[in-house]
């Protein structure tokens, strides 16, 4: 993995962490053209789990992690990420999994960041 990638899978861990109190356990990141995709496993929280037990409780997991990924990158990109990239973050697609606790995002930027 190069040093790049680790860096910007560094500033999605520290980010959820912070967001969630849990960042995800595994991090598999891409660059392609102008676009990063990753895929995240074991994102969930004990207390996120058992609130996903139901199929109400499952719906107000995904919604809030979701949400609030996007919500938050949308009000200021992640310390570091635009300056590690050299470039501006346009866009963030995200979605989760919740009953296999898996994750992907796709981040597209302004310019190309293929290494």
């Amino acid at each position: 993995m190069s040093k790049k990638i680790h860096e910007f899978n560094d500033i999605i861990r520290k980010l959820r962490k912070e967001l969630f109190g849990k960042g995800p356990e595994r991090i598999h990141t891409i660059f392609t053209e102008n676009m990063a995709i990753s895929t995240l496993h074991g994102n969930l929280t004990p207390t996120e789990k058992f609130i996903a037990s139901t199929p109400e409780g499952l719906k107000m997991v995904h919604a809030a992690r979701t949400s609030m990924i996007q919500d938050l990158y949308y009000k200021a990109t992640p310390e570091g990420m635009e300056e590690l990239m050299g470039t501006k973050l346009l866009h963030l697609f995200t979605d989760i999994k919740i009953e296999e606790d898996f994750a992907i995002s796709v981040f597209i930027f302004e310019k190309n960041i293929s290494e």
